[in-house]
Formats: structure tokens, C-alpha cells, sequence
């Protein structure tokens, strides 16, 4: 499979995704959008990881690659791409989803459980248990994108996880190591107060324990196999289309 991964900060990468890829035969490409290195051509790829970042959907005016990334995304999806968005990435494909992304309630910083919550299961989860902790580092949320079926859920955010027929959208990360998440603190850190749902960096750093947990399940869910992807469906998934985002 060629796979190409957009990374919009040096501190949040791939991750164990990058680990998978490459010890799976993938052909992995990272696109290092804060360096203005060119996006992918939709025909040259087989799979679009979406990374997160500190910045909003809504900051298109500050970061000039952030239109066209949502356009790539766009064409992914409508062309039957398979696209998985994670925190920010997740954000991005909700909007060209045509879902609506705002502030959340609250800030959500450091490890917290998810709980699974699609009736029928989620073919994504399916080597997960039904709730389980996971790392959050995020202060924006969405709707549910149209067609898409939510997947997880948490205390502090109604929507954790969706899935569409061409697309897997995770507001938090699996993909995390020990090294990643020190240097979101070390990067971040001055966004952490003292919200119900924020952690110290010395709770967040201690966590050794969850990123073996998080990393196993990973490998082990769809990105295992092209089999556990989701399902497409009959006709070619909707692609929100409006102004910002063609």
C-alpha cells in the first residue's frame, strides 16, 4: 500500500503508525506540511493519515496549506480513498464531512477512557475492549458528520470516534509513544491548567503502562489488515462541499 502521512507540527508525528507501515512492507511517506513539502497527488495514494496539532480547522488564514489539505481530503474520500484523521485529523475530515467543529465544553489533556458505543460494534474496535484509556490532548470537538456512525465516547466529549465508508476519524491518540508525548509537554505544556479533565505533566508523563497498551491495540485493529477497514458503501460516500473546503 502506498501510505502518506500529514503532519502539520514536528512534535506530533506518526508515531507507532509510521512502526506499522514500515514493518508491514507499506511504501510510508510522511508530508511535512509546516515545512510547505507538496501534498500527495489523491492518485498516488492507497491510504491518507491525517495527524493532529495545536492549530484550529478554522485557521486557514494562518497556515496556507490547510485549504488544500481539506481539498485533498475531499478528493480522497470521493474518489474511495481510505482516510484516517486523528485529533486534528479527525476535526478536518468532520468538516469536510460537512459537520460543524467547535469548542468543546471542555479541554481534554492527558490520559482518559473511552467507551465504544456503536450498537452492532465497530469493525475498528473490534480488538478493543468496551472502555479503555487512551491519550487526549484537544479543546475542540464536532458533529456527527452525515452518514458517518459514531464508534466511542467519553465523560468530557460526545463524540470521541466515527466511522464513514472511506474513513476513520479518532479524536484522541493510539498512535502515541513515550517520546511523542514528552514533546507534546515539553511543546504545549502552557495549555494545561487546572480543568476537570486536564492532567499535570507529571500524571501524563507517569502513564508508562498505556503506551504499550494503546500502541498493541493499534497494530492489532484494522491496520492489521485491509479486511477490518470499514465497509464501503453501495454508492460513493457524500463529501460536504461548500466554500472552504473545494
Amino acid at each position: 500500500m502506498d501510505v502518506y502521512c500529514l503532519q502539520h507540527v514536528p512534535y506530533e508525528g506518526p508515531g507507532k503508525i509510521g512502526d506499522w507501515a514500515l514493518a508491514h512492507g507499506h511504501d510510508f511517506q510522511v508530508v511535512r506540511l509546516y515545512r510547505d513539502e507538496p501534498l500527495p497527488d489523491v492518485r498516488d495514494l492507497d491510504l491518507l493519515i491525517v495527524m493532529g496539532g495545536p492549530m484550529s480547522v478554522h485557521d486557514d488564514s494562518q497556515h496556507s496549506w490547510l485549504l488544500p489539505e481539506k481539498r485533498l481530503i475531499g478528493r480522497c474520500l470521493a474518489d474511495g480513498k481510505l482516510t484516517l484523521g486523528v485529533c486534528l485529523g479527525s476535526q478536518l475530515l468532520a468538516e469536510v464531512l460537512g459537520a460543524r467543529v467547535y469548542r468543546n465544553r471542555w479541554k481534554e489533556i492527558g490520559w482518559f477512557p473511552v467507551e465504544q458505543c456503536a450498537p452492532d460494534g465497530s469493525p475498528f474496535f473490534r480488538s478493543f475492549p468496551r472502555r479503555f484509556p487512551v491519550f487526549q490532548w484537544h479543546g475542540e470537538t464536532f458533529e456527527l458528520p452525515p452518514g458517518a456512525a459514531q464508534t466511542a465516547t467519553s465523560e468530557a466529549c460526545s463524540i470521541q470516534a466515527f466511522e464513514h465508508p472511506y474513513a476513520v476519524g479518532l479524536q484522541f491518540h493510539l498512535e502515541v509513544t513515550e517520546d511523542g508525548v514528552a514533546d507534546l509537554v515539553r511543546e504545549c505544556g502552557h495549555e494545561i491548567h487546572s480543568g476537570l479533565y486536564e492532567q499535570t505533566p507529571t500524571q501524563i508523563l507517569a502513564a508508562a503502562d498505556h503506551y504499550t497498551s494503546c500502541g498493541d491495540r493499534l497494530t492489532k485493529s484494522w491496520m492489521q489488515s485491509r479486511s477490518a477497514l470499514p465497509i464501503p458503501a453501495r454508492s460513493s460516500p457524500k463529501v460536504h462541499r461548500r466554500q472552504n473546503v473545494t
